[in-house]
């Protein structure tokens, strides 16, 4: 089974989010709401993917990519987001995110996502 953490500031987006990954038979380990616990939750449970949004107040979803990618430059971080400014895009760009979604997300290419890139578990590297 595919292990995976959510974070977005938004609980309710959260709560739906957790329900389409366990329908499609993923194993949400943890959710947050915070850049910072995005961090805290990948370092503690290394999931085989990563649903992190963009747009958090405090510690944003930039600041948790390039600290993922700091722990482990292989990890699947999928972001969501409904921010498609390109100044946004461009620092994105620079982290390299696994796949980037937007808001409001498909549930078909959600299902998409997770068949294409659920197959290999990630390990963290420090």
């Amino acid at each position: 089974m595919i292990s995976a953490i959510v974070i977005d500031d938004d609980r309710d987006t959260v709560s739906i989010f957790v329900d389409y990954l366990e329908m499609l038979n993923v194993d949400v380990w943890a959710v947050g709401y915070d850049g910072k616990q995005a961090v805290d939750l990948y370092r503690t449970h290394g999931p085989d993917m990563m649903f992190l949004d963009m747009m958090m107040p405090e510690y944003d979803g930039l600041y948790a990519l390039k600290e993922i990618r700091r722990i482990n430059p292989d990890a699947k971080v999928i972001v969501v987001t409904a921010d498609m400014r390109k100044d946004t895009e461009d620092r994105l760009s620079l982290l390299n995110p696994t796949e980037v979604i937007y808001k409001p997300f498909d549930p078909v290419v959600l299902k998409a996502l997770i068949e294409k890139h659920g197959t290999s578990k990630t390990s963290i590297t420090s």
